[in-house]
């Protein structure tokens, strides 16, 4: 009885080819705009590679429950095992 939502501020045609290339059946969001939903959830962050800082997304899940109200939060999300903590979480409310 789960559903699932993918977001990202690529554009919806780069989304159609990475669901076509990963074979995902979950819907993905296009949010490219300044103080969209990345920004109000906080997933458009800071980051830092070989000392280079730039802005992207944070690999964050949000499970949210029947009143639509945020029921569990994983950051900084490690894709192992990843989806079965989720399944159990989301079972268990």
């Amino acid at each position: 009885g789960a559903a699932l939502l993918g977001v990202s501020k690529d554009p919806p045609a780069k989304h159609a080819k990475f669901a076509a290339k990963h074979n995902l059946t979950a819907p993905l969001a296009s949010d490219p705009e300044t103080g969209g939903l990345a920004d109000a959830l906080g997933i458009w962050v800071e980051k830092s590679m070989y000392g280079r800082t730039y802005l992207g997304m944070e690999r964050t899940t949000f499970l949210v429950n029947n009143e639509g109200r945020i029921a569990q939060v994983w950051r900084k999300v490690k894709v192992k095992g990843h989806a079965a903590e989720v399944l159990a979480a989301a079972q268990a409310l």
